[in-house]
């Protein structure tokens, strides 16, 4: 009697398979999907690739006191620090990350380096495609990871900012 029972097992599985056979393929164009991610739904507690802040007046927001990389778990964060001059100020604290790497080969998204920043500087953002076959290429430097400038409200003639002008 068991090998009748597992001959129709057999039989019904078989039939699911040949069924979904022959029904049309459904596929999702993924690199050219709709919206501006792509058709990537992202909820909000997603860690995406790392992005550097900048502040309201675009410096910098790191000031390179090394607390990120102290307390990653893969150490997978180099920085190393320069001094700012009353010439060129790059953040707007005495120092700055001159060189800020993360080795994403080693990093596991843990997010600690996110809490352990005082002023914010470091966040997740929504950037997922960081596959490669090229190990190199996912040394991440400050220049792939720091945040464009955000263009300026523009002003009213008398200096002031006006939420008409804002808008339009």
């Amino acid at each position: 009697m068991s090998i009748v029972k597992d001959a129709a097992a057999l039989a019904k599985g078989m039939s699911i398979t040949f069924g979904q056979m022959f029904q049309p393929t459904e596929v999702e164009n993924y690199p050219d999907g709709k919206g501006p991610m792509r058709g990537a739904i992202f909820q909000e507690r997603f860690r995406g690739k790392h992005q550097l802040q900048r502040d309201e007046n675009g410096l910098e927001k790191c000031v390179a006191c090394f607390l990120c990389a102290a307390a990653c778990p893969s150490n997978c964060i180099y920085i190393e620090a320069a001094e700012n001059t009353e010439e060129v100020r790059i953040s707007s604290a005495e120092r700055y990350a001159k060189v800020y790497n993360i080795d994403y080969n080693r990093c596991i998204f843990c997010g600690y380096c996110v809490e352990a920043c005082p002023t914010d500087a470091i966040t997740h953002g929504h950037g997922f495609e960081l596959a490669s076959l090229n190990a190199t290429t996912l040394v991440m430097r400050k220049e792939d990871l720091l945040v464009g400038i955000q263009p300026a409200m523009p002003l009213k003639p008398g200096g002031g900012k006006d939420h008409a002008d804002a808008l339009a």
